[in-house]
């Protein structure tokens, strides 16, 4: 059953559409990579599903008992969050606050929760270090695990690799696909990495001067597929 249905979505901004007639539906336990050019509204398509910026027409529906406050998020970070002064376990803790409700505190299955993710992340000796202090790669699985506090069931994800070393990179490639496949967490990725959505994803959302949404193997033999080469740059 779908978690997430988007139905004729026409995405932009100031007036001026970017992409129009978008139509997908992403099932729970799937992974989804969206894929285009460079300012093809791959990232306004996150905000538009995430609830934080009105479509220009069309619907953003979720189903299979999924509500807004169970959706993960991890956004491209900016220059000034990296040096957030904030400890590693306030901010997966954070990452609880849709939980929370009225409450002024966090409750004990709460903070049992963001030591889980801590955990799972690999972070527990880095629990109490200052964020900003840590390398690119910790602070991604910093984000990740807060991520995690705010669902067990969907995760959207913007070039969560962007910036990291390949080393790095293979092994937060490797965190999400075992969320995915492990955990059954669903996951859409913003990726340029064209491989990489290949190997990990089982559909393929391509927005831009062509569109296409389905099945990997069926998007390597499309036309969109032949308009984005192996660096995700427009040919």
């Amino acid at each position: 059953m779908a978690q997430l249905i988007c139905q004729d979505l026409t995405l932009g901004y100031d007036g001026h559409e970017i992409v129009t007639g978008l139509n997908f539906e992403v099932n729970a336990g799937e992974y989804l990579c969206i894929v285009g050019e460079n300012g093809s509204g791959k990232s306004t398509l996150m905000r538009t599903i995430l609830g934080l910026q009105a479509p220009m027409h069309g619907k953003v529906l979720t189903g299979d008992g999924l509500q807004r406050n169970e959706i993960g998020y991890l956004p491209q970070q900016t220059l000034v969050q990296r040096d957030f002064p904030a400890s590693v376990w306030e901010i997966v803790l954070s990452g609880c606050q849709g939980r929370q409700g009225l409450r002024p505190f966090y409750s004990k299955a709460e903070k049992q929760l963001a030591r889980e993710n801590i955990h799972k992340m690999g972070l527990d000796a880095l629990a109490r270090r200052c964020y900003r202090e840590l390398s690119g790669g910790q602070q991604q699985r910093v984000l990740l695990a807060r991520a995690l506090c705010a669902t067990r069931k969907i995760l959207l994800l913007d070039e969560p690799v962007s910036g990291l070393d390949p080393r790095v990179t293979a092994e937060m490639y490797s965190l999400i696909d075992a969320l995915n496949k492990q955990d059954g967490i669903t996951v859409i990725m913003i990726s340029h990495d064209l491989d990489a959505a290949i190997r990990y994803a089982d559909h393929i959302l391509h927005i831009g001067s062509k569109v296409f949404f389905g099945t990997k193997q069926a998007y390597l033999k499309s036309d969109a597929a032949h308009t984005f080469d192996r660096e995700g740059e427009a040919q």
